[in-house]
């Protein structure tokens, strides 16, 4: 006779959750900053984003690994250029529209770190 044990819930906390999520914890909604989020639940706001959800990735804020990632920067690129704090989608366009010095010196150089890094994986 084999007993099997129940299949436990994983659970994570709300700041992972909004990290797979790609959006910026204290920008969410109360009820999602102040429980806990199952794999499933997470599966499903992936599947089928609530209209929080998708205002957020749309818009904003953003959390700082979008922000970079939106202007074709590392995180430690933004926080070179001074950028320490969410931005919007307007204001990521903006300080693209503007092209600061700043920015187009860290997209060379995180576009030649991803050339050294496609070149050593084709070794």
């Amino acid at each position: 006779m084999s007993s099997s044990k129940p299949k436990s819930v994983q659970t994570m906390k709300p700041e992972t959750a909004a990290k797979k999520l790609g959006v910026l914890l204290s920008a969410t909604p109360a009820e999602f900053r102040e429980g806990v989020v199952s794999r499933d639940e997470l599966n499903e706001l992936q599947a089928k984003p609530p209209a929080w959800l998708v205002e957020l990735r749309r818009n904003g804020p953003h959390p700082k690994q979008v922000v970079a990632a939106k202007l074709r920067v590392s995180v430690s690129g933004l926080i070179r250029g001074g950028i320490t704090e969410p931005l919007t989608t307007a204001e990521i366009e903006a300080l693209k529209a503007e092209n600061p010095d700043w920015l187009e010196h860290e997209q060379a150089v995180q576009a030649e770190t991803r050339k050294e890094a496609q070149r050593l994986k084709q070794r």
